[in-house]
């Protein structure tokens, strides 16, 4: 894993030396992504300059070293990311090529020069956000893996073109916009992540997962295509589908992660594993510890709140599998200390609050090991989440119930306070009853008076109208608006996991893992995200995902054949932390000075009047607001952090881990 950087100066506005100073700043404000060392290639007459951060994982030699060039010196490669069948890809090129060592980034460099940028994209498997530039063609194309795991942002003001892992060597550049994109706001406060293509800074983009971008410098031109996209493989599972048993789909299943979870033990550092003691994550520790080799190094977070608390499940789990297990239990004073990095950390307004668990785990297992594998992806491939469960039950049937009667359950739901819920339903044992119980239903009323892909915008909203409190910003279209997908996908269920994929996948889930890993440089790999993985799991029909009405069905019976039932069968917790008696307790102050009127009125990007009324019920114990109130502290607290940049100073460092 590493980080990269560019630009093309293609009017010569900068002297070379100037160009150079540039390129190598930007890939140093990397550091934290490629320790290991630093390299910066350039073309002066043309004005490109390509500089790398490298955290070395595959043949530490030099010979690993970039930005890498062809024998002929025509093609120049900056890249980030592990090609995990870049041994399989080889042979091929040796007929044509001399490797100089045995690191996947000569694979790609020699397959963009051989088979063409697009067809080396297909044909590899993988992580992977690259540059590469062609000097007789005078072209540079960006890369970015099918389901977005590694990141590229991009610029083009007036033919002076620029790209980089994080948005941050970007501010570098002298010609930077510097605008904060108020529809982003709108669009983050819904769903409290900026999603590609766009980014905070209007006229900074993302390049969207399963892309490739070119840019001419002679034009000044970027076109953009998609060498993958998640609509045509459904629509090639569609016209071909599992035909064999349930039973025979979770042995291809379990035969495709066994394989996508080898090939990424490949390493020539040490390798551990991220173990929540959820389906997910122990899955792949088991089909790891199948493999061989020793015990596995695995790694938890643990709370004191027994609400929120796992570490004893994966102590049980690690335990049954023989790995190697060690936990870290995090306290308000841990979330404390690293709540000031976040906006740093993560580079945009992200506000997921496991963020802080996971920078936490990152930390822990960066201290053991260099690489290591998680459970991302499970939800999303195989049904995994709630709202799943939902649209295969429960909305499905009360969605054919009256109005008025679907109305008054809404108003039933919420004349308790979700606290209150929780109180009242302590009765039930803590095996059956699902965590934060009384969330749940206040998040399930205001459904019941809605249909269609309507449902599924308030479930993943945490301000449901983000106009009501932005100024000036609205929102863009989405996947969620595409009425095509009415015909592309059979049922609810694979819409919603569909929709995951193309968006929350993406824009969270995989946001959170790579801003939280590379900031102490370790690089994660996500067995379960293997593309032919994705792509099988939509051959099999709904009902097989939910088989029995259980969630993850498949990847259940494959756990089940290694770790008894008794060790993971239990409500649903997912990487939570206890935010809201945070901000009540010992985060208060932070929040309320950053919640302030006087704040929020000079930084004029949202409405003072219903964040600080939503703070006071929050506060009061009225409503469980932890969410919406943590989003727009992110927010605020990005602002301030990256006040300097967005003035035109140069980006402070990034924070290194301690």
């Amino acid at each position: 894993m590493c980080g990269i950087a560019g630009l093309i100066d293609a009017k010569g506005r900068r002297a070379p030396d100037a160009n150079r100073r540039l390129a190598q700043a930007m890939a140093d404000s990397l550091r934290h992504r490629g320790p290991d060392g630093s390299g910066v290639w350039g073309e002066p007459d043309s004005g490109v300059w390509l500089s790398h951060r490298r955290l070395a994982i595959i043949d530490l030699t030099e010979a690993g070293a970039q930005p890498m060039a062809t024998p002929d010196g025509r093609g120049h490669l900056t890249y980030n990311g592990e090609a995990y069948n870049a041994p399989d890809l080889k042979p091929e090129l040796e007929a044509g090529y001399i490797f100089r060592g045995h690191s996947d980034t000569e694979v790609i460099l020699y397959g963009c020069h051989h088979w063409g940028v697009a067809e080396t994209a297909r044909r590899l498997t993988g992580m992977f956000a690259f540059a590469y530039w062609d000097s007789k063609e005078r072209k540079l194309w960006l890369v970015r893996d099918r389901l977005g795991k590694k990141p590229i942002y991009w610029m083009n003001q007036g033919g002076s073109f620029a790209f980089a892992s994080e948005l941050r060597p970007l501010l570098l550049h002298p010609e930077a916009p510097r605008s904060i994109d108020r529809s982003s706001i709108a669009e983050y406060l819904r769903t409290l992540y900026i999603a590609a293509p766009h980014s905070i800074v209007e006229g900074v983009n993302k390049l969207e997962p399963g892309g490739i971008l070119t840019f001419e410098p002679a034009t000044g031109q970027v076109e953009t295509e998609r060498y993958w996209s998640l609509d045509r493989e459904v629509a090639r599972a569609q016209a071909d589908p599992f035909r064999g048993s349930p039973d025979e789909a979770v042995g291809e299943a379990e035969r495709l992660l066994a394989d996508a979870t080898r090939i990424r033990m490949l390493s020539d550092v040490p390798l551990g594993a991220f173990l929540s003691g959820g389906i997910d994550s122990s899955a792949v520790v088991a089909l790891m510890q199948q493999q061989g080799g020793g015990a596995t190094r695995t790694f938890s977070i643990g709370y004191r709140d027994a609400e929120y608390d796992e570490a004893r499940h994966a102590e049980q789990i690690a335990s049954h599998l023989g790995t190697d297990h060690t936990t870290f239990y995090l306290e308000p004073d841990d979330a404390l200390a690293v709540v000031p990095e976040l906006p740093r950390i993560f580079d945009e307004p992200f506000a997921d609050a496991s963020q802080i668990p996971t920078y936490m785990v990152s930390k822990l297992a960066r201290e053991y090991v260099t690489v290591a594998l998680t459970g991302d992806g499970g939800d999303e491939v195989f049904a995994g989440y709630n709202r799943h469960a939902a649209a295969g039950g429960l909305l499905g049937r009360l969605g054919r119930l009256p109005g008025p009667v679907r109305s008054a359950m809404a108003g039933t739901m919420t004349s308790l306070s979700p606290n209150q819920w929780q109180a009242l339903l302590r009765v039930v044992p803590g095996r059956v009853r699902p965590r934060a119980v009384g969330e749940k239903l206040h998040k399930l009323a205001p459904l019941l008076k809605l249909q269609g892909r309507d449902q599924y915008r308030r479930l993943i909203s945490q301000w449901p109208d983000p106009a009501a409190i932005t100024l000036g910003g609205a929102e863009r279209p989405g996947p969620i608006d595409d009425e095509a997908l009415d015909a592309l996908l059979p049922d609810r269920v694979a819409e919603m996991r569909y929709l995951d994929l193309v968006t929350y996948l993406p824009g969270d889930i995989l946001t959170k893992v790579d801003r939280a890993s590379m900031a102490v440089s370790l690089e994660t790999r996500a067995p379960l995200l293997d593309h032919r993985l994705v792509e099988f799991s939509f051959r099999l029909p709904s009902s097989i995902h939910l088989r029995g009405g259980q969630t993850k069905w498949v990847l259940r019976q494959i756990l089940e054949r290694h770790v008894p039932r008794s060790l993971y069968d239990r409500p649903k917790m997912g990487f939570g932390v206890p935010i809201d008696s945070w901000l009540r307790g010992p985060l208060r102050d932070w929040a309320e000075d950053l919640l302030s009127e006087r704040r929020l009125r000079d930084q004029g990007l949202l409405r003072p009047e219903p964040v600080r009324e939503l703070w006071r019920q929050h506060l009061s114990g009225r409503v469980n607001a932890q969410y919406q109130i943590w989003g727009v502290l992110m927010l605020n607290a990005w602002v301030d952090a990256y006040s300097a940049e967005l003035n035109g100073a140069a980006p402070a460092p990034q924070p290194v881990a301690a």
